[in-house]
């Protein structure tokens, strides 16, 4: 958005001194435990941050749902659904009209209006020190209008048919309790002051979220009065503290226990077909001396043979995705050639997961110049996805058996994405959850092209790059016959796997484990919910 159109609409939507002031001047109080039920929590990743807008992560965005509401909202089976927003409609090809709820109240009391929505769009994207990630959300609209306390419209320059899918990722927050706010002041609780179902009491990172219930909600109070989400990042402790009965649900399932756990009576399963694809990103940003890559006899290479494609291609058939999925993965997997699976908007059916033919694969490489193969560090996060760590050994066989001989570095998490983004990688394991249950996100913030100024590529750490597919997907954007829009989406997913943009893997199955006497919704976006856990 331009700094002449951020400034106007700040000054469209400014309150008076007194009702705009920060709350970090006036810190509200600690919200106090409710008696009731308590819900204990282990989930496999570590959340970063309170601050909603601070990175679009799937572990940050399931806690940020707790206290914080969108204005649309998406289903456990990714259907698209009223939040904040009761209605909304077009008024022109370039104009969309939202209702918002009445009667909605922050947690301290104040009513939620037009003008929260307005300094939300201004915020989510220019968070500082951020990984970010929700201006591609917010880059269609040029300006808001509030036409009352209850009604804004969001202009665009041209025609945008997936605005009410795009704002289901970025939360809401208050402007007299943000205003001045950084991240730090989510996490102390002094900024996160929410609509959702659940106040903050409590953030200690890599440990423990507290949270106790809103009895004021608007949909209704939920039926833990108390909700603790604990970070338990090795699988073993996880398992064992829930058969233990230290926590009542747990996500990210250990695969190699699943079996086993299908027969405890002390267990129920809940699972779903996930809308995250695993992948390996092989590095675009360097023509010359690339890092982590060397000839066979482990000398510094001239030139990036990444930027080959019959050497991305070598390396994605060399790949026995199959056995992942059965071996690896253990049956919580299914191979993939794409972002989504069978079934989904915009999945290609003429684009299957690439066959398995190490023989080929060892031909490509000696088109490409490297009929001695060559040396090459793959890099993975070991606390983040199932079998991260795991996927990647294995890859790493396969990979030396037609002579490229790989070495895995495994690094934790908390450090992994900040490398990524700095380009630090040669070829690294990293996931991607089209939440919106469509390729647009993956298409427009993993593989295109990066570009701060047109809010593009804030994912492609890898910096891939291509124009043709950029065109495409942006056609695809301003298109509203969804039929037409579906085609043209399918076709940049099959230019993605012909030009190996990146090398897909395989498609998760959500799996969770609950004590008896508890049902679980199981989510597609693979979002741990307290609010999708019920008594039985």
């Amino acid at each position: 958005m331009p700094n002449t159109t951020r400034r106007a609409l700040l000054a469209a939507t400014s309150l008076p001194a007194a009702a705009a002031s920060p709350a970090l001047a006036q810190a509200p109080a600690p919200a106090q435990a409710s008696a009731g039920p308590v819900l204990t929590i282990g989930i496999g990743a570590p959340v970063t941050s309170i601050d909603p807008h601070f990175f679009n992560a799937s572990f940050n965005s399931a806690i940020a749902s707790h206290i914080f509401d969108r204005l649309t909202e998406r289903t456990a089976d990714a259907r698209l659904v009223p939040g904040l927003a009761e209605s909304w409609r077009l008024v022109s090809d370039t104009v969309w009209e939202f209702k918002l709820r009445a009667g909605v109240t922050w947690h301290d009391g104040r009513p939620f209006t037009a003008d929260d929505v307005a300094f939300t769009i201004e915020r989510a994207p220019n968070v500082q020190n951020a990984p970010g990630g929700f201006a591609i959300y917010l880059r269609a609209i040029q300006r808001v209008e509030i036409l009352d306390p209850l009604t804004l419209r969001l202009h665009t320059e041209r025609p945008h048919p997936a605005m009410p899918s795009d704002l289901s990722f970025i939360a809401i927050i208050a402007r007299h309790a943000a205003t001045g706010a950084a991240t730090e002041d989510f996490n102390s609780g002094r900024a996160a002051i929410g609509t959702g179902p659940y106040r903050f009491v409590s953030f200690r990172a890599g440990d423990r979220i507290e949270l106790v219930r809103n009895d004021a909600y608007w949909r209704g109070p939920q039926p833990w009065a108390r909700v603790s989400t604990r970070m338990i990042t090795n699988d073993s402790a996880r398992l064992a503290a829930l058969l233990a009965g230290d926590v009542d649900v747990i996500d990210q399932v250990p695969s190699a226990d699943l079996a086993r756990l299908r027969r405890e009576a002390r267990v129920a399963i809940a699972e779903a077909p996930s809308l995250r694809l695993i992948f390996l990103s092989p590095d675009f940003s360097r023509r010359e001396n690339p890092v982590f890559v060397s000839d066979a006899e482990g000398r510094p290479l001239a030139t990036n043979p990444l930027l080959d494609v019959r050497v991305r291609r070598a390396l994605s058939i060399a790949i026995d995705r199959e056995a992942l999925a059965t071996r690896v993965m253990e049956g919580t997997a299914r191979p993939a050639g794409q972002w989504l699976p069978p079934g989904t908007f915009s999945h290609n059916p003429d684009v299957p997961p690439p066959a398995y033919d190490p023989e080929q694969a060892r031909r490509l490489l000696a088109e490409a110049g490297f009929p001695q193969g060559f040396r090459l560090t793959l890099h993975t996060p070991n606390d983040r996805y199932p079998n991260d760590s795991r996927t990647c050994q294995a890859v790493a066989q396969m990979w030396t058996r037609v002579g490229i001989r790989t070495e895995v570095v495994a690094l934790p998490w908390a450090a992994f994405p900040a490398r990524a983004a700095r380009q630090e990688f040669a070829m690294h394991l990293i996931g991607w959850g089209s939440s919106a249950a469509d390729s647009f996100g993956a298409l427009m913030s993993v593989i295109g092209t990066f570009s701060r100024e047109r809010r593009l590529g804030t994912f492609n750490h890898h910096r891939y790059s291509n124009p043709a597919m950029d065109s495409l997907v942006e056609r695809a954007l301003v298109t509203t016959d969804d039929a037409a829009r579906e085609a043209m989406l399918r076709d940049a997913v099959r230019m993605a796997a012909e030009d190996v943009a990146v090398i897909p893997l395989y498609n998760l199955v959500n799996v969770w484990a609950t004590r008896p006497g508890l049902r679980m919704e199981a989510r597609m976006d693979e979002r741990t919910l307290a609010m999708g856990v019920r008594p039985a």
